[in-house]
Order: structure tokens, then C-alpha cells, then sequence
């Protein structure tokens, strides 16, 4: 008698991390499944410990062995940790890609914006609709979240439904776009659900996540009160935070200009999909010294502290067209992503010695997150009454602390997992049951690199301990031709006792290769590795760090 298909969930990014998520659902038995992936996206690069990385993605190598066995890409919405890997990735996949209408919009403005972006084919579904896959049926259930069109998507099997969050909140006042449907996911939960695979981020704050109503009703009043020049920054795909400032803006009687490509692309997107109806033209940043300061609202992009976004040049005061004043405002309508504290808390520096005022939501209500904090968490469980809960989206404190509340909801079975971690939902006992190829891919410039990549980890190496180059020019018969050459990178001028480490550093290249006996000096490899041994050596006794060494010898 054959044996029933099993479901299958892995994470390949996301768990343990906020970012970079790429969850994959399988149906099938061990020797032959069919898989579906949700969700690919990207997190950003830590100059201090990933120097020159602009981007991370999940590992992909496994998908793409089971590429034929791939029924589609689904995204739960368009945020760069959850779509920001595709033009990246998908190459190496060659799947159809399936999303509702604001996040394709938003998509095919991405790529537009691409030098030689390949032609991926989206397929739109209606929010609320269905999309048959292979043996998967997704469905799309709307969701509140900081973006239009978040879902959370049911995927109906033989074998069961699991329940995929994505990315939510509950809030019935959401300004832009529809409430979490809170009858059809009661209805889910009457249907039967065997496993909630749910967001963590906010699992360890208690109560209820403000509503994006609220957030307006305090932007509009400090945009009243201002004096002078009004500037907001907030995430550019925040279209509901960029309608509640354009409303601020018009009751105060004062026009908005935009500033920062990022904002000017999802306001154009937003337009096109109706989801700016209503709310009046804004004018591009050449317009900005036009108006008197307290006609004018910038709306810009660089909550985050990105060196080259808006916010920052304006507050080194080298933008080319948007200047603030003493007495101006600037109004953060973000939170700080985690790893991004030291650039924004630059940029508040900046702007706080110009005389500048700084409004976060440190002393004002000027930003919600939107994730669920626990109460929400509790009502989900409620609603669904799933068979098992598997927490997802968050560091190891979120994912324990979404375990633990579950467990307290009464779940019959709660599973934490790793990226990785291959999981059985059904039939049968859940729980793990193999480990796949995960881990993370760098984008290096123009180039992916694994994280293994010499390139990434010199780099770092080079960035802590400096680099000494060394030139020798060798004769056939094992003599220095000429006096070597030596180039430290990144490594003191002077000792502690005030002695230049290139004259040192010089020396020791000479006394190892005359030290050496004849045979070994016509070998180039053989001395190159001897100077190389030396000089790092002497590098450390005169400074207490090795760099990196490159040594060149050259036959004559």
C-alpha cells in the first residue's frame, strides 16, 4: 500500500534573523516532491563586519538542483526582505512568480530601474483569490501591514493547510488598504488547519499595535505646529505614512516635495495602482527652494541612515537642492532597523548641532511597526486554532518568546526550527526530519559571492590589520637585483618607539633573503613564503596585529 504524501516546510532564510526570507513547502515523499517557494528576499550588509557588502540572500543552491520540481514563486508583499532577492536569484531558478497587483506594479518599477534586469514573468492574483499549483492551491487572505496588499497565504494540500502569515498586523483603521480578515481566517480555522507558520518580530512586546490612524492624527499636529521648513522621513513603501503626511501637509497649507529616488518610485506606483486617490500632486525637489519655509514639507527617504539617501546629504548640507535651518524640523516616522543605530543616530547628531529640530518616536507617537505584538499573536492562534505553530521572522529571543505564548494558547504541538531545518507538518507526528543546504550569499558589487569568498573575507581581514606589500627582484644566480620594494597599507608609520616600521619592515626582508641558503633563494616560491613568514612576524612584535602579506618575486 503506498504511502501517503508527506508536507514538508524549510525555512532557507528568516529564521533567526530579521530578513532575508525564503520559505519553501513540499509535498511528496522522500524520493520525489514538489515544492513551493514563498517569499525571497534580502538583508542588508554591516560595513564593520562585512565591509563593501551591500546585500545578503538566502543560499539558493538547493532550489535550484529541484528547479523542475519547482511550481512557483508566491510573495506575501513587496518588501526587500521578502522580494528584494528575485532580480538576483531568479535566473538561477526560472520559476513563475505570482503576487497581486501593487507588489507586481512595484516589482516592474524595480527592475526598470535595473541596467540589464531579466525578464521574469509575474502573474497577477486578486487580493482574496486563488492560484492552483501543481499540488499546492494558494490562497491570498489580506492582511494589515506597513505596505499595500500584505497577505498572509493559505496553502490548501492533500495533506492538510498550513497557514503562512507572512508579514501582519491587526488593525481596523489601516488609512491605505484592507483590515486582516478576521472572518476568513476564522473560517480557516472552522475549515481545519494543521500548522500556523507565523511572524515573531514583535512576540516579545505585550498588548496591541497602534493603529496607523493614530500615527496620522500626531503627524498632522506637529506639522501644524511647525514654524519653519517641516522635513518627514519615513520607509519609501510606506504608502499609508506618505498619505497621513501628504493630509498634514494640506492642512497646514504647505505643498510636499518629494526627495530620494527610492520615494519617488513607490509614489508613482502607488498612484498608477489607485492607492494615492484623492491626495494631491507633489512637486519634485527642484521645486523646494520655491516656497517659503513654512509652506514646504520635504518628504524624504533615509530613515535608516543610508550614507547617500536624502536625509543624510541634506544633514552634511550637501544636497543639491534641499537645505534645513535652525529652528526646522525633522520628523523620523520610522523605527531604527537593528544594525542601523550608529548611521541614524549620526545623522540625528548632525542635524540636532544645526540647531534642528528632531521629533522620533522616542517622545511621540510618529511610527507603528507593523508586526503583531502579543495580544495580536493570541488572536491569530484564536481565529486559526492550528494543529502546530512553527514561529518564524525573528531573532532567537522572538521565536522563543512566539514558542512559549503558543505553548500558554494551548497549540498541541510547537516547533522551532533553523534555516535549514527540513520539517515533516504531516501526516504522522511533525517535527524534523532532515537537514538542506542553506546559508548565505553576499552581493559584492555586480557579483554574488558565497560567504566563504576570499574577496569577503580578506576584505574583513585587510580592514582590521592593514596589508604590507613586497616587491624582490631576484638574479638566476639567488642574488637581490635591486633593493626590494615595500608598501604597508593600513599599518602604522611609527612604533612605540617612534621608529618608521617601513625601515624596519625593509630590513627584515633583506636579512631573510641573504639568510637563506643559495638553492633555496632560486626557488621564488620558497622565498616568497620565508619573507612572507618574516614580515608578518616583525609586523606583529612592532604593532601586535599580522596583516595580510603579499609578497612578489621576480627572476631576473
Amino acid at each position: 500500500m503506498a504511502r501517503p504524501d508527506e508536507l514538508t516546510f524549510a525555512p532557507l532564510g528568516g529564521v533567526g534573523e530579521i530578513g532575508m526570507n525564503l520559505s519553501i513547502y513540499g509535498l511528496g515523499n522522500r524520493h520525489q516532491r514538489s515544492w513551493l517557494a514563498v517569499d525571497l528576499g534580502v538583508s542588508f550588509g554591516d560595513e564593520e563586519h562585512l565591509p563593501g557588502i551591500d546585500l545578503i540572500m538566502p543560499d539558493i543552491s538547493f532550489l535550484e538542483k529541484e528547479r523542475n520540481n519547482l511550481m512557483g514563486l508566491v510573495l506575501t508583499h513587496a518588501h526587500e526582505d521578502h522580494f528584494g532577492a528575485i532580480i538576483d536569484l531568479w535566473p538561477m531558478l526560472q520559476c513563475k512568480v505570482y503576487a497581486t497587483k501593487f507588489s507586481a506594479a512595484l516589482f516592474e518599477a524595480k527592475c526598470a530601474a535595473e541596467r540589464n534586469p531579466p525578464k521574469i514573468p509575474v502573474t497577477v492574483v486578486p487580493s482574496g483569490g486563488r492560484v492552483n499549483l501543481g499540488p499546492f492551491t494558494v490562497e491570498f487572505i489580506p492582511v494589515a501591514h506597513s505596505i499595500p496588499e500584505s497577505h498572509a497565504l493559505a496553502i490548501h494540500t492533500s495533506a492538510g493547510t498550513v497557514l503562512h502569515t507572512g508579514d501582519w498586523k491587526i488593525d481596523p483603521t489601516p488609512i491605505i488598504g484592507l483590515p486582516t480578515d478576521e472572518r476568513r481566517l476564522r473560517e480557516l480555522g472552522d475549515e481545519g488547519v494543521l500548522a500556523l507558520v507565523g511572524d515573531s518580530t514583535n512576540a516579545v512586546r505585550d498588548g496591541r499595535s497602534p493603529s496607523e490612524t493614530e500615527v496620522a492624527a500626531t503627524i498632522a499636529k506637529l506639522v501644524k505646529a511647525a514654524k519653519g521648513r517641516v522635513a518627514v522621513t519615513t520607509f519609501a513603501s510606506n504608502v499609508a505614512r506618505v498619505k497621513a503626511v501628504a493630509d498634514a501637509a494640506r492642512a497646514a497649507d504647505r505643498e510636499v516635495v518629494v526627495v530620494g529616488r527610492a520615494m519617488e518610485r513607490v509614489v508613482q506606483v502607488a498612484r498608477e495602482t489607485g492607492y494615492l486617490e484623492g491626495v494631491q500632486n507633489f512637486r519634485s525637489a527642484d521645486y523646494y527652494g520655491h516656497f517659503p519655509p513654512d509652506k514646504v514639507l520635504a518628504l524624504c527617504t533615509g530613515s535608516q541612515g543610508e550614507p547617500r539617501a536624502a536625509l543624510a546629504r541634506i544633514a552634511n548640507n550637501d544636497h543639491p537642492q534641499v537645505t534645513l535651518n535652525k529652528g526646522d524640523s525633522v520628523i523620523f516616522s520610522s523605527r531604527t532597523i537593528p544594525g542601523n543605530e550608529k548611521a541614524v543616530g549620526a545623522i540625528i547628531n548632525g542635524l540636532v548641532v544645526q540647531g534642528i529640530e528632531v521629533i522620533t518616536d522616542r517622545t511621540d507617537l510618529v511610527h507603528v511597526s507593523g508586526h503583531p505584538r502579543r495580544d495580536e499573536l493570541r488572536d491569530m492562534i484564536s481565529w486559526v486554532r492550528p494543529q502546530i505553530l512553527i514561529p518564524v521572522h525573528g531573532e532567537a529571543l522572538h521565536l522563543s518568546e512566539h514558542a512559549k505564548l503558543a505553548r500558554a494558547a494551548a497549540v498541541p504541538k510547537v516547533l522551532t526550527c533553523r534555516n535549514g531545518d527540513l520539517v515533516k507538518l504531516g501526516p504522522g507526528d511533525p517535527g524534523i526530519i532532515d537537514e538542506l543546504p542553506s546559508g548565505r550569499l553576499y552581493k559584492d558589487g555586480a557579483i554574488l559571492e558565497d560567504s566563504k569568498s576570499r574577496a569577503v573575507v580578506e576584505r574583513r581581514r585587510m580592514g582590521f590589520a592593514g596589508c604590507a606589500f613586497v616587491a624582490i627582484a631576484m638574479t638566476q644566480q639567488g642574488e637581490l637585483a635591486d633593493d626590494p620594494e615595500v608598501d604597508l597599507v593600513g599599518i602604522p608609520e611609527k612604533n612605540v618607539a617612534g621608529e618608521i616600521i617601513d625601515e624596519i619592515v625593509f630590513d627584515v626582508v633583506v636579512s631573510t633573503v641573504e639568510g637563506l641558503p643559495r638553492p633555496r633563494r632560486r626557488d621564488p616560491d620558497a622565498t616568497a613564503e620565508s619573507v612572507r613568514r618574516a614580515v608578518r612576524a616583525v609586523i606583529n612584535e612592532q604593532w601586535g596585529k599580522k596583516p595580510i602579506c603579499l609578497v612578489h618575486v621576480l627572476m631576473v
